[in-house]
């Protein structure tokens, strides 16, 4: 009998960020007291005015289809939102509004990539990177950064990874999952390597652009020499808590823009009405001067801090200092080959199904993110969770040998 279903579902994995956060849920309606640590959400309100700004749009029955790349006046306020922020000039034409900033990264795979095509992806990755790249029918090229060296790539291995088949470079900075932040300097070296390449092009996904600990957010985009070969791939669920409206955009030169516009035209169509008016107002307000978001900053940076001194109490978690996101990702191979004597610990999936089933907290596996000697915590809630789960997970592990 043949297979029901298409070949590219069978070859797709369900993200294990959802799956963790959906086995958590289950026990939940169970009864049992979970921790999710899973999932990447700001557990804050979207701002007030941001709302107010949704609620308008009702009252003035924008409740009609979207232009598929997003209204002109929206579109305008993301390249007033890229001058202010990060000194980068674009115009309309060359933004496209989607229904999350994962359709906006989609939709430049889709529009870039042919099949056997190579797509360089520094480790760790998000988690959709490589299933996206597999909907493609590209070839994912994974380069290796480890906590050694702050999960961070070099220009080197960028250069030694290239082959005449290269056609994209994904990099997200801040980093989900490791909370790596590239400087200046470092993302010039990189570009300066990918700028011998004008066929090559760099997906730069700056999604977490906000939640920075260390200064100024740094863009590909912003080096004249590379800008015609980076696209910016940017949101509103991190840094303005929105992660339910839905609504991402990118910045690309013109005919990628128009691909992006093409393809979307026959999937999805524009995003929605309300969301796209309340997104005006929230890029027409500079961060600087939001409090709701300086807040949000602030509590991430303590939450942070606050992870990183509990953790130093378990033995054999490794840790470095992320400087962005809401993230930590410890190496936790120590506990490769350890058992309690019912759970056989063998890799990072196996310590999150064990701290799962016996503590109740749920944690994503690093080889998820193409690093499997790690774990992620998300710290995107309160402080009383982050302490009460690690005092679990000390005491789960404690009892492997």
């Amino acid at each position: 009998m043949k297979n029901l279903l298409a070949d590219r579902v069978y070859r797709l994995s369900e993200s294990e960020t959802l799956a963790m956060t959906r086995m958590g849920r289950e026990l939940k309606t169970q009864g049992k007291d979970v921790i999710s640590l899973s999932i990447g959400e700001p557990d804050f309100n979207t701002p007030e005015f941001i709302k107010d700004a949704a609620k308008k749009a009702l009252d003035e029955n924008y409740t009609h289809y979207t232009p598929v790349a997003g209204f002109e006046d929206l579109r305008e306020a993301v390249c007033f939102k890229f001058k202010r922020d990060n000194n980068l000039d674009y115009k309309p034409e060359n933004i496209v509004v989607s229904t999350g900033a994962k359709q906006s990264l989609a939709n430049v795979v889709l529009s870039l990539v042919n099949p056997g095509d190579e797509v360089i992806v520094p480790t760790p990755f998000w988690v959709s990177y490589s299933e996206i790249i597999k909907l493609a029918e590209g070839k994912a090229v994974f380069i290796p950064a480890n906590i050694e060296n702050n999960f961070k790539v070099t220009p080197q291995q960028i250069q030694d990874a290239i082959t005449d088949k290269t056609k994209v470079i994904m990099f997200n900075t801040p980093c989900n999952p490791s909370g790596s932040v590239y400087s200046k300097e470092e993302i010039k070296s990189i570009a300066e390597v990918v700028a011998k390449y004008p066929d090559v092009y760099i997906i730069s996904d700056e999604i977490y652009e906000h939640i920075n600990f260390v200064g100024k957010h740094e863009s590909f985009a912003q080096f004249d020499f590379i800008k015609n070969q980076v696209i910016v791939v940017n949101g509103l669920s991190k840094g303005y808590a929105m992660t339910g409206w839905r609504l991402g955009y990118i910045a690309a030169p013109k005919q990628i823009a128009q691909a992006c516009n093409k393809i979307q035209g026959q999937i999805t169509s524009g995003t929605s009405s309300i969301s796209q008016r309340a997104a005006i107002a929230a890029l027409n307000a500079d961060p600087d001067k939001v409090d709701d978001m300086k807040i949000m900053v602030k509590a991430f940076k303590e939450r942070r801090d606050l992870l990183l001194d509990l953790l130093k109490d378990i033995p054999g978690f490794k840790t470095n200092i992320p400087n962005g996101a809401f993230y930590v990702f410890p190496d936790i191979s120590y506990y490769f080959g350890k058992s309690n004597g019912n759970h056989v610990i063998n890799n990072s999936k196996d310590l999150c199904m064990y701290l799962l089933d016996t503590v109740y907290v749920a944690l994503v596996p690093g080889s998820a993110f193409g690093n499997p000697d790690c774990i992620r915590f998300s710290y995107a809630t309160s402080k009383d969770n982050l302490i009460e789960a690690v005092k679990r997970i000390k005491k789960a592990v404690s009892y492997l040998k």
